[in-house]
């Protein structure tokens, strides 16, 4: 935004300055934001485990049940920026309860489906909303807690996110099994309907009413724009294995380019003439900025792609019910949370390092588990893969909050929806990217190497390796941070 003066946040009368009065309700409240964050992950995770079940009961076809699985990936992604800049101008508290609100009836309409158009559509409206509510968290957390604070939320929304995403493999794979009133999937989507429900009645009564002095004009050409750019470029990511990479996914994928300078040369320019552009492109001038979002989106990437490709060895290779490999994931979700509410105490005393402590631990799981799979192969045990998991989760769940913290540490309050937006985007991208790259990876070595378990064993020793690649890149990246972001994030 092109504003010269810094924008003001005024919170309603009856709501304090968060940073000169804080709010004494501030810490009930962060429940209640961070439950869109683990309703938003869940979702993202557990149609992973009920894909076989609903592609049955709706006769989905395969090009349906990736448009069931990525389409909310997809919609989402695209979103983010513009959710996050429509927070900036309209209230962090309104957008918030109104995707929220709208999730859970997307939520309910993917519940009751009897058609796999009716939920391809609704999965759309899903992600959509998504990009609505969750640029807000972050946003909301600048505006609520005093900067002091704001670490220690920031734990929490590094824990909520792993436990999420695991909770959508676990959790998925019970309400699966369970069948409740025999409704098979249809609970790991209507689970979310009371959440939501009492997520909005909580939010309508405690979240202050932020509102800007400066209140700039929408940016529609730089909201379409790179929305489109976004989509030609997850599309393909997301599409493009199952179909076997035709032409169109490539002039899709290379189309994104041309559109996304298009879109940044716009912005540019409404800056100049004294515009509100989507995006500030002055934040990028900012090394932490700019480097915490390829290292956000390098990290989703690795764990992305970790997620997806242990599942399938978990469930194709070792035949293992979705409960079960659920289950397994479970000692990971815990050293993730666990890690992530220590990180705040970590990067007040390490800085900055704390992000390649994090990539350091993450580095040494995914060796151990190379180790694990060359020495065992065959005669490989479940349990002998849980060490390995455990590192890879205490790393990530290290370097997550430190990371979110050193982006958004400098970030004027009038920028905060978009910046998140941006990370969030930068996230998700990165999340699908891996998906891709080690789920194309997976499969063409499974497809070389047939023979029952060698093969996955073989596979998943590749996608190994694929992930060191990931992971050391994150290592030597985080060195490019100054050292001193992550802990004056903890300290603030």
């Amino acid at each position: 935004m092109s504003a010269t003066t810094e924008e003001v946040l005024t919170p309603l009368p009856t709501t304090p300055s968060p940073d000169s009065s804080p709010d004494p309700r501030r810490w009930r409240m962060l429940p209640v934001i961070l439950s869109a964050m683990f309703m938003a992950m869940f979702d993202y995770f557990v149609v992973n485990v009920a894909a076989p079940s609903f592609q049955h009961d709706l006769h989905t076809t395969d090009a349906g049940l990736e448009l069931v699985v990525g389409g909310y990936g997809f919609a989402y992604a695209a979103g983010l920026i513009t959710g996050g800049r429509l927070g900036d101008l309209l209230g962090y508290k309104r957008m918030f309860v109104g995707g929220m609100a709208a999730f859970t009836l997307a939520s309910l309409a993917c519940g009751v489906a009897t058609s796999s158009t009716i939920l391809i559509v609704a999965r759309l409206v899903q992600g959509a909303t998504a990009a609505a509510m969750v640029p807000q968290l972050l946003a909301l957390i600048n505006v609520i807690y005093p900067v002091h604070e704001r670490p220690r939320a920031m734990a929490w929304f590094g824990a909520t996110i792993g436990t999420g995403s695991v909770a959508g493999q676990v959790l998925g794979g019970v309400l699966l099994e369970a069948n409740i009133f025999h409704w098979t999937w249809r609970p790991i989507f209507l689970v979310n309907v009371p959440i939501g429900l009492i997520a909005v009645l909580l939010a309508l009564r405690w979240l202050p009413d932020t509102r800007g002095t400066h209140r700039p004009k929408f940016d529609p050409v730089g909201a379409i724009a790179i929305a489109l750019s976004i989509g030609l470029a997850l599309a393909p990511l997301i599409l493009g294995r199952t179909e076997g990479w035709p032409v169109w996914t490539w002039v899709s994928l290379v189309g994104s380019v041309p559109v996304m300078i298009v879109a940044m040369r716009w912005e540019a320019r409404l800056a100049r003439v004294g515009g509100a552009p989507m995006v500030d492109l002055s934040l990028f001038k900012e090394r932490t900025f700019s480097v915490g979002l390829a290292l956000s989106g390098l990290m989703l990437a690795m764990f992305g792609g970790f997620m997806l490709a242990m599942t399938l060895f978990l469930q194709g290779g070792m035949h293992m019910s979705p409960v079960k490999a659920g289950l397994l994931f479970g000692p990971l979700g815990v050293a993730f949370a666990v890690t992530s509410l220590l990180a705040r105490q970590v990067s007040g005393r390490y800085g900055a390092r704390v992000i390649a402590i994090g990539a350091g631990l993450s580095t040494a799981g995914l060796v151990l588990l190379g180790i694990v799979l060359a020495w065992r192969g065959a005669d490989l045990a479940s349990w002998q893969l849980l060490p390995s998991m455990i590192l890879v989760g205490a790393g990530n769940g290290l370097v997550l909050p430190s990371l979110v913290g050193s982006v958004l540490a400098g970030i004027k309050t009038k920028n905060a929806g978009a910046a998140s937006g941006m990370l969030v985007t930068a996230q998700q991208f990165g999340g699908a990217s891996g998906v891709t790259i080690l789920g194309t990876v997976f499969f063409s070595v499974l497809g070389s190497h047939p023979g029952g378990f060698g093969g996955y064993v073989t596979a998943m020793r590749w996608v190994d390796a694929v992930d060191v690649v990931f992971v050391v890149a994150i290592l030597a990246m985080a060195f490019l941070l100054p050292k001193q972001a992550a802990g004056m994030a903890a300290k603030r």
